[in-house]
């Protein structure tokens, strides 16, 4: 089971995401535990303030680190936690990443807001972590990405193991293309192999369709995907 700790300003924008779907019966079956805390709880001052104005001047307010820190104390256990901070300027958020994390027992999660956090949050964190190259209102979307890509890997949170390592982004290649009743929409037919029962020739189209779909929507990932001889031919075929 994995603890997910989310020390945030808005607690009440967690609520919904994790109170439907697979995330919701996931920790009514105690394959994960998520705890949202507010930020304000952490403060010392009548007032619960928790930024403040930059030294140095500019725009904007800055986020305090007093309260972050106690936070980050509070929660954390010796030995088993990972402390990541949210934020645009961390390494971009991977599959490969969300792997790694998924055999953590512990993640406290910092959800960053205004102007970003006072720079020596990072003697306090172990890592920076961004979802993508874009600048949103605050971390906390950015820490549903995160949990919900991690989630989905703890065994028995997704019903099929094999719908998991067959995602895309799993094997590194965009998936195949997925079909469903009725066979003809608008004139519109599904491919004759997904009907014929044979599941080798099935399975030899999936791939080839993967790596056509990869080529064409997001040929940087072939440069690190794990291909085959055999899947190789197939690009330059393709490319051809």
């Amino acid at each position: 089971m994995i603890r997910f700790d989310i020390i945030t300003l808005f607690p009440q924008m967690f609520v919904s995401p994790f109170g439907e779907s697979i995330i919701k019966r996931a920790q009514h079956n105690g394959l994960l535990q998520i705890e949202v805390h507010s930020l304000r709880d952490y403060t010392e001052d009548k007032h619960h303030i928790t930024d403040d104005a930059p030294f140095g001047g500019g725009p904007g307010m800055v986020m305090k680190i007093e309260p972050i820190v106690k936070g980050i104390e509070h929660l954390k256990k010796p030995g088993e936690t990972r402390v990541i901070l949210m934020t645009p300027q961390g390494a971009l958020f991977t599959q490969e990443t969300a792997e790694r994390l998924s055999t953590c027992s512990h993640l406290i999660l910092i959800c960053g807001r205004y102007e970003g956090v006072d720079e020596r949050i990072q003697f306090f964190v172990d890592e920076e972590i961004s979802i993508g190259d874009y600048i949103l209102t605050g971390g906390e979307l950015a820490a549903m990405v995160m949990v919900d890509a991690v989630a989905r890997l703890i065994p028995g949170v997704v019903g099929e193991r094999d719908s998991v390592l067959e995602d895309t982004f799993a094997g590194s290649l965009l998936k195949y293309p997925q079909y469903t009743r009725p066979r003809n929409f608008r004139g519109l037919d599904v491919p004759e192999v997904l009907l014929s029962g044979d599941h080798e020739k099935i399975m030899k189209w999936r791939r080839t369709e993967a790596l056509k779909k990869t080529l064409g929507k997001r040929p940087d990932l072939l440069a690190r995907a794990p291909l085959s001889d055999e899947d190789k031919h197939s690009v330059e075929e393709l490319k051809k």
